[in-house]
């Protein structure tokens, strides 16, 4: 559950740097010093809401964890992750046009506002991961349920999660790639 999280975190937060970087160099309608201080508020506000929206049913969701059976269909992170990117490129790509377009007015505000949402996500991932290493359990949204969902891993269709040991899969709980072999 944690990697569909993260999954956005790295484009959202780079795209985001670039566009605030590229948003710098042009002076705008309200100027540098406006845009850089209004790109910091609206990098806080964004990353606490794409830290905090939704907390409440990812916590009802980690209650009622059932162990992954033989019939659940899961698939490991890579995928995963490959799967999301692919989906969503092309809104990562009209939200980076739009906070690029956006440094004509309020310059870098656009790009550090992508880029609080990328830190957001990474912040919601760690959290969840603290929770799988509290309770020794990764956890799983099944894919067929994952692929229904429009509101991604704590979405309507999502029924329930799954819990494998630590040791499964190529994650880290936390969503993070395992960095050693897993034990046996």
């Amino acid at each position: 559950m944690a990697v569909v999280v993260r999954a956005g975190a790295a484009p959202l937060w780079w795209l985001g740097v670039f566009a605030a970087g590229t948003g710098v160099l042009v002076p705008g309608v309200t100027g540098r010093r406006i845009g850089v201080l209004t790109g910091a508020a609206l990098f806080l506000v964004g990353g606490a809401a794409a830290a905090l929206v939704r907390r409440r049913r990812y916590t009802a969701l980690l209650r009622g964890v059932v162990r992954a059976g033989r019939y659940d269909v899961l698939q490991d992170r890579a995928v995963t992750v490959r799967n999301w990117r692919r989906g969503h490129r092309w809104w990562l790509l009209l939200a980076f046009v739009a906070a690029l377009g956006g440094s004509l007015a309020v310059p870098a505000a656009g790009g550090m506002l992508l880029a609080g949402l990328g830190a957001g996500l990474r912040l919601k991932a760690a959290w969840l991961g603290r929770r799988e290493r509290a309770g020794q359990t990764l956890l799983w949204v099944r894919v067929d349920w994952l692929d229904r969902c429009g509101g991604g891993p704590a979405g309507k269709a999502v029924k329930g999660l799954r819990g494998t040991g630590v040791a499964a899969g190529d994650a880290a709980p936390g969503g993070a790639r395992r960095r050693t072999a897993a034990p046996v």
